[in-house]
């Protein structure tokens, strides 16, 4: 395993070979335990859903946030994406970077993965949090439609080609990640302009939607092996996420007698809606 190198507090970027593939990832922080940060799915990267906490944490932790593969600026193959790939080329990647232990907090998709992990390798994670996380509930949120339109990618692509056209429209689509848009910095909304128009954005989405969904629901649903994770778990969720239902955490919180985080007037996308308040609590959890 190549050695850890040492950290500044701002973010830098680097890469890293994962089951033989180029992974993106951003890294920050000097002194304290390791934390590692998984970003959600459709289009997203590290920077967009992290950048506002990766510099807080780094005040006490060391923090890595790779670009899942497919996503942002990791390598983008054109092969079959589900939860179990994705997990096992974050266990790849940490042993890339030389991470033989590490908390995990997982957001959306990301969230499956920190999950999966956390029951593939226990030994490796020290504490785990879940955001929002998909891998929590079998039920399809609009059943038969969601199940239809996983099996239509075309439409996926139309829409994301029409988010190109504006940076409004790209504004605009956020409302169904986030309880208020008008909230989001300007930053932001740029950085996510900006992966709306690279060639092919979306593409993992899609081939993991498609793998992921099922007739009859979701295929990764870990609520019968929740009793398996070793690690102090906390689950997070905005309540008026319209992706994933909050009561998929906090059935899940129950399930296991772990924290459980439900945020007010916040939607899916935590990190960035309350990002001050998450960072705050997450640094008193990992403590």
């Amino acid at each position: 395993m190549a050695p850890i190198e040492p950290f500044d507090m701002e973010p830098t970027e680097r890469y890293a070979d994962a089951s033989g593939y180029r992974i993106r990832y951003l890294q920050a922080g000097e002194d304290g335990p390791p934390v590692l940060l998984l970003h959600g799915g459709l289009i997203d990267a590290a920077h967009c859903s992290w950048g506002a906490v990766i510099e807080p944490l780094a005040e006490h932790c060391r923090v890595f946030a790779p670009d899942l593969l497919g996503y942002g600026d990791s390598d983008c193959p054109e092969i079959a994406y589900s939860t179990k790939r994705h997990v096992a080329v974050i266990e790849s990647f940490m042993d890339a970077i030389g991470l033989n232990r590490t908390s995990l907090v997982g957001l959306s998709v990301g969230g499956s993965v920190a999950l999966g992990l956390a029951l593939r390798s226990p030994e490796r994670v020290d504490r785990l949090v879940s955001v929002a996380s998909y891998g929590l509930g079998g039920e399809l949120p609009n059943g038969r439609l969601t199940y239809a339109l996983s099996r239509l990618p075309a439409l996926n692509r139309l829409s994301v080609a029409a988010l190109r056209r504006s940076r409004r429209l790209t504004k605009a689509s956020l409302s169904g990640i986030v309880h208020d848009p008008e909230s989001l910095p300007p930053d932001l909304v740029d950085a996510v302009y900006e992966l709306v128009r690279r060639p092919n954005p979306g593409r993992a989405y899609r081939s993991w939607r498609r793998h992921e969904v099922d007739l009859g629901g979701f295929r990764t649903d870990y609520r019968p092996r929740l009793g398996e994770i070793e690690a102090p778990t906390w689950f997070v969720h905005g309540r008026e996420d319209e992706v994933f239902p909050p009561r998929w955490s906090a059935r899940a919180a129950d399930l296991t007698g772990a924290e459980c985080w439900i945020v007010p007037d916040t939607g899916h996308w935590v990190p960035r809606e309350r990002p001050e308040e998450f960072a705050e609590r997450l640094l008193e959890f990992l403590d």
